[in-house]
């Protein structure tokens, strides 16, 4: 297996993984196996089966000691098997079955180099796909918590190798049900690991691919979770909450009843709480910075649009010595803000469309 990509170079694979596709071609090899036809008797008659003692019986010897639960001794076989026929037409079976006879025994690290070498060297094989289900298999065990071995301990943190193998997935499947898989399994990844930038661009991505899906509800409410997490305070970048309220308030229209089941009117709330604090410490930045003509224009549209903030509250409370550093001819065009602060305080709270 190949060095798993850097994290700087994340972002650009879920872009990739939600623009672009990749087309699969190349000729098609014959599987080492028995061939069932379902008769009109409605049972399973053999058809064809490899030739006694031929590479392809040998071959699917060892495929039938994995069936019977008896991995290491397939894996012997077939390591055997690909001494002997090392350029077989039937390479790609015998590095899958090599690949989940690792898997079987407990060396499920081992097996990706197998799966590897068999999706980049036999792309257009049958056994393609297979690989690729091994691999998310893998992948999933290394999401949820499996560790990779060492000494043969298991004590190497895998999540890194969890989400290098659910992108490749979506690149080389792209459109498929596994890719589908493969896209909510490395955003929930991202989720669990509260990297909420990422998480937010992996939901957005699987939203756009998969509209279909049955799992795009709770893709949204990840959605929205992860632009919400993504604000850090007032000091930083508020797009994830403007991102997170239109989903919010599109939700609300398009499925009220999801709606109220996940709160929306009161994450809105909550987003606002902090869209008016950031409105308020850019005033304050402002006034700091000695523009207090900046900073009053600011406080001003933060009472027009969040008025029963609490934010608000500590503007209207602390403007008078911003007040007091405008010059006369703009002071006296200001709003009242001691009416307002009176006003705010005695006024009930507005009845919302939500709150109806």
């Amino acid at each position: 297996m190949t060095p798993m990509t850097p994290p700087t170079w994340i972002r650009s694979h879920l872009i990739a993984i939600g623009i672009t596709g990749m087309a699969l071609c190349g000729p098609q090899t014959a599987m080492a196996q028995d061939v069932y036809r379902l008769g009109s008797d409605d049972e399973w008659k053999l058809e064809s089966a490899p030739a006694p003692g031929s590479a392809a019986a040998q071959l699917a010897r060892a495929r039938t000691l994995l069936a019977e639960g008896r991995p290491g001794r397939a894996h012997n076989m077939v390591n055997r098997w690909m001494q002997r026929h090392p350029h077989s037409p039937l390479a790609p079976e015998a590095y899958l079955i090599r690949g989940e006879s690792l898997v079987g025994i407990g060396d499920e690290y081992e097996a990706l180099y197998d799966f590897e070498f068999l999706v980049r060297k036999y792309p257009g094989s049958e056994v393609f796909s297979l690989a690729l289900e091994q691999e998310y298999a893998i992948a999933v065990r290394y999401a949820n918590g499996l560790r990779r071995k060492m000494f043969g301990l298991r004590i190497i943190n895998a999540s890194d190798e969890a989400e290098e193998l659910l992108i490749r997935i979506q690149e080389r499947l792209p459109g498929s049900g596994l890719a589908e898989q493969a896209g909510l399994q490395l955003a929930a990844l991202y989720f669990r690991d509260r990297r909420m930038g990422l998480a937010a661009d992996a939901y957005s991505i699987f939203i756009k691919r998969y509209p279909r899906s049955t799992e795009i509800p709770f893709a949204r409410r990840r959605l929205i979770y992860a632009n919400i997490a993504t604000f850090k305070g007032p000091q930083f970048d508020i797009i994830g909450l403007l991102e997170a309220k239109a989903e919010l308030q599109q939700l609300a229209v398009r499925r009220p009843v999801e709606a109220e089941r996940i709160g929306a009117g009161a994450l809105i709330q909550r987003i606002e709480e902090s869209q008016s604090t950031k409105m308020l410490t850019t005033a304050m930045w402002y006034f700091n910075e000695g523009d207090p003509i900046a900073a009053e224009y600011t406080i001003r549209k933060l009472v027009q649009r969040f008025p029963r903030s609490a934010a608000c509250v500590r503007a209207l409370h602390d403007i008078g010595p911003i007040l007091n550093e405008l010059p006369l001819i703009i002071r006296d065009s200001t709003p009242d803000y001691a009416m307002l602060r009176t006003t705010l305080q005695t006024s009930p709270p507005p009845t919302t469309e939500m709150d109806e």
